[in-house]
């Protein structure tokens, strides 16, 4: 991500395999992936599969709003959509990995969003980063009150004078409206958790993305399943 795990993220972006790039007059649309996801067979055919589904439904929509356009009161807009993934971490266990997404439809601008998934080595499979936790209920129970300190923080050094009117950007988002990225500091154990609320999540389109970093610690480690618990270390 921009900010969260950068140093991590430009190293392994370094060698992206770029899964499509088309340009028409309906549309533009990009899709991308690190090379280190280009080696794993099973997760490549994954994001090529869901490449082509999110190609097939830009160019649908896109050709609909172009036939709606036409004779009405507003020009069409190319529509333009790409998502890009990177390497967060990778462990002995976990490849991590985040995306940056785009989509413009013709609005009054375009909206970013962010997503990741964990890939278990041993089991050749996808996970969600929720998943290797007790529940979702838990793990928040523990983040919230350090994420949403946090999180004033951050509003109150962008915004400053921040004010909390008690509105709908001023309220500390739940744990399902973010992202939620696995790190590493030594690529030995996950060690650091990443919040990311995409715009209007946590605040306007113009504050753009709110992310929070916070270590994991041993009431974090006590949410993992037992299961998992060997791949994380608390700091």
């Amino acid at each position: 991500m921009r900010v969260l795990f950068a140093a991590v993220a430009m190293m392994a972006g370094a060698g992206s395999a770029a899964a499509e790039t088309v340009k028409t007059a309906d549309y533009s649309f990009a899709y991308a992936y690190p090379a280190e996801v280009a080696a794993i067979p099973r997760l490549r055919a994954m994001l090529d599969k869901e490449a082509k589904t999110l190609r097939a439904r830009t160019a649908r929509n896109a050709a609909a709003a172009r036939r709606d356009s036409v004779g009405a009161a507003y020009p069409f807009h190319r529509y333009d959509q790409d998502k890009t993934w990177k390497v967060v971490t990778r462990t002995p266990g976990f490849l991590s990995l985040s995306y940056e997404a785009y989509s413009f439809t013709g609005g009054a601008h375009g909206n970013p969003s962010t997503g990741a998934l964990l890939w278990d080595k041993a089991r050749g499979a996808r996970l969600d980063p929720i998943a290797v936790f007790t529940s979702p209920a838990a793990l928040e129970r523990v983040v919230a009150p350090v994420y949403c300190a946090r999180l004033k923080a951050e509003r109150a050094r962008r915004l400053a004078p921040y004010k909390d009117t008690g509105d709908l950007f001023s309220r500390c988002p739940p744990l399902s409206d973010l992202t939620l990225l696995l790190g590493s500091t030594n690529r030995r154990h996950i060690d650091r958790i990443g919040l990311i609320a995409d715009p209007y999540v946590a605040g306007s389109y113009a504050e753009g993305q709110y992310e929070v970093t916070l270590p994991v610690t041993p009431a974090i480690l006590a949410t993992v399943k037992p299961a998992y618990r060997a791949a994380f270390a608390a700091r």
